[in-house]
């Protein structure tokens, strides 16, 4: 099973970025983490561009997609068509809960075309996607 990964916007600051919110570990490494305790091939993309982000969903050959699509999650009905195109099923995730957070943050145009979603479990939460794809094995 191949899983890709995407991270959104700023996602390339965790371990530097609010670590009261994201924790100080690096994406980098805990990625790593994910692929030596996984069976899946783990692949990982990360882009603050909108667009690269839709460009990856769209080229993706994997079996599935967990995707953390930072602040575009609120707004960008472009990453929402996308992931309503493609036909690979999509894991939402967030490392805090949005709900309990702004506002702005309570409203996901990505959670209605998505699989499942996966909110406020800091990284674990990717671990807790994977396993959706472990135990669903297209």
């Amino acid at each position: 099973m191949r899983i890709l990964i995407v991270n959104g916007p700023n996602l390339n600051l965790l371990g530097k970025r609010e670590p009261q919110i994201y924790g100080n570990q690096s994406f980098e490494e805990y990625v790593e983490y994910l692929k030596t305790s996984s069976t899946a091939e783990i692949s990982y993309f990360q882009s603050n561009v909108e667009g690269e982000l839709i460009n990856a969903l769209q080229a993706s050959d994997h079996d599935g997609i967990i995707l953390n699509a930072g602040g575009y999650t609120h707004t960008s009905v472009a990453l929402r068509d996308c992931i309503a195109a493609i036909d690979l099923p999509v894991v939402e995730v967030h490392i805090s809960n949005i709900t309990s957070r702004e506002e702005f943050r309570h409203t996901s145009l990505i959670s209605p075309v998505s699989v499942g979603c996966v909110f406020g479990f800091g990284m674990d939460g990717y671990r807790l996607a994977l396993s959706y794809f472990e135990l669903n094995k297209r």
